[in-house]
């Protein structure tokens, strides 16, 4: 039998507000820290400009491709024998060209290639338009 008085007996606390501080700090460091990186990225320091804008395109032609292989420039019809001098004829001197490229998924990489080197022949950039993939 236990007669001892509890009285007596060393209370046993620990105090835990400054762990909880320092905890909620690592926890917002790696939320951060985990929303900005991204693995799949290259990272590239930039050149400065003095104008502080990006350069943008000053003109942008659009290209289709369907699924049937019919080539398009801004909605109009073009062969693809004429593709290049349709591009050409969209061209003015000392201004900067980009072509949005949109083609059907079903198209042989071999059409999007020809297109992409008409571009080169011209020295074109061309920008290949995809959709935002939807999460299920």
């Amino acid at each position: 039998m236990n007669l001892r008085s509890r009285k007596n007996k060393p209370s046993a606390e620990v105090h835990t507000s400054a762990l909880n501080d320092i905890m909620f700090f690592l926890m917002l460091f790696f939320l951060l820290a985990s929303a900005v990186s991204n693995p799949q990225v290259v990272k590239l320091l930039l050149p400065k400009s003095s104008a502080g804008e990006q350069s943008v395109a000053k003109k942008t032609i659009t290209v289709s491709i369907t699924k049937e292989l019919g080539y398009f420039i801004d909605k109009n019809p073009v062969p693809i024998e004429g593709l290049e001098a349709a591009i050409q004829s969209q061209m003015s001197s000392g201004e900067e060209l980009t072509i949005m490229l949109y083609v059907d998924s079903t198209v042989p990489i071999q059409n999007v290639i020809s297109v992409m080197d008409v571009a080169n022949r011209l020295k074109v950039k061309v920008v290949l338009a995809t959709e935002p993939k939807k999460d299920k």
